[in-house]
């Protein structure tokens, strides 16, 4: 018996659309997945189990970058299921991992269109914009050293 690896990808939009697409059923749809060629790599984690961004890579075509840059201008999220499939019943899969990412930065070459994903449990890695305290945030600040908690 036969498996191999492949990935289920949904795309959620800024205004909730759900886009579903598989890559190893080649031409067919999958459980409401379609066909299209993507790559999906960088399912890493460090030694302090902090995620690591992923990557997905598409072919660079000119339907591809209408949505593509249109994902990265309004951030969408990205669920990527890793499934280990049997090739001869498409009614065996076994999910392997989940791994889901906001849409950070993306770019193309010549063949191709990276995405990078930025993991959603990671918000201490992530770039997030500083915040100034001010008294409406924390109230009023002591004026001495002498503090009591009660």
């Amino acid at each position: 018996m036969d498996f191999a690896l492949g990935q289920l990808l949904d795309l959620v939009t800024s205004s909730g659309t759900v886009y579903r697409w598989q890559n190893f059923w080649i031409k067919e749809n999958y459980n409401n997945y379609s066909f299209i060629p993507f790559g999906f790599s960088g399912l890493t984690t460090n030694r302090q189990a902090d995620n690591i961004d992923a990557t997905l890579l598409f072919p660079n075509n000119e339907l591809s970058r209408q949505w593509a840059l249109l994902a990265v201008q309004e951030r969408w999220v990205a669920k990527v299921q890793i499934v280990l499939f049997d090739p001869e019943d498409k009614t065996k899969q076994t999910l392997l991992h989940n791994y889901v990412g906001q849409i950070a930065t993306g770019g193309w070459g010549e063949t191709a269109i990276n995405i990078r994903l930025n993991t959603l449990l990671d918000a201490v890695g992530g770039e997030v914009p500083a915040r100034r305290l001010t008294q409406e945030l924390v109230g009023n600040l002591p004026t001495s050293s002498n503090i009591q908690l009660s």
